[in-house]
């Protein structure tokens, strides 16, 4: 398999997922400013969207989208306990969180990056964000891991969003259970080492 990624983005999260399950896959880098792999082809010649997760099986199939790539990855790997079986109402707890993370703080975190946004804009996703952190907070003070029983999935997708509250200026001081989560599955071997592969430090 190959797992198309840029560094820092959303895929650090099925990267890490792919070293949680201890598949073998290549890991390649698709910067989403410039769209050039390593041997100088278009990015977009792989995925025409343009964006990252990409996940390449062995028979060249392609999945997009950070959920299904997950789960894709964890049902290769059912003793790995990185997803609940499909069909259970914890699978669709596992969904319920994925969703929340990419639809509430995915989606009201990357409007903050661009430069061009008008501040007021921007204040409207922060003032969003802010109400869906709260509350995120207080379901992790009940609980170690997104779904409790353990590190799974989801985890990886939340830390990976979660990295960029620094460089947004995003203040997570308040929310002492995310913080708690957040260097809880930081200090995984298999997220030290996804970072280490991004060339990134562990935040």
């Amino acid at each position: 398999m190959k797992l198309y990624y840029s560094p820092g983005a959303c895929s650090l999260a099925p990267h890490i997922v792919l070293r949680e399950a201890g598949l073998a896959f290549e890991p390649v880098a698709a910067p989403t400013k410039t769209h050039k792999l390593p041997d100088g082809s278009d990015y977009f010649e792989v995925n025409p969207l343009g964006y990252v997760p990409l996940l390449e099986l062995d028979d060249g199939t392609r999945l997009r989208e950070v959920p299904a790539i997950l789960q894709y990855i964890a049902d290769q790997v059912p003793l790995k306990n990185l997803a609940p079986a499909a069909g259970t109402l914890t699978r669709y707890r596992l969904q319920e969180w994925l969703t929340f993370i990419g639809m509430e703080l995915h989606r009201n975190l990357t409007p903050l990056f661009n430069a061009q946004m008008p501040q007021e804009a921007k204040t409207i996703f922060r003032d969003r964000l802010a109400k869906r952190l709260a509350w995120l907070d207080a379901q992790l003070a009940e609980r170690n891991h997104l779904l409790g029983n353990g590190f799974g999935a989801a985890d990886a997708y939340l830390f990976a969003v979660t990295r960029w509250a620094g460089p947004l200026d995003v203040d997570l001081s308040e929310y002492r259970a995310l913080r708690a989560h957040h260097e809880r599955v930081g200090a995984r071997a298999a997220v030290q080492e996804a970072l280490k592969v991004e060339g990134l430090q562990a935040t």
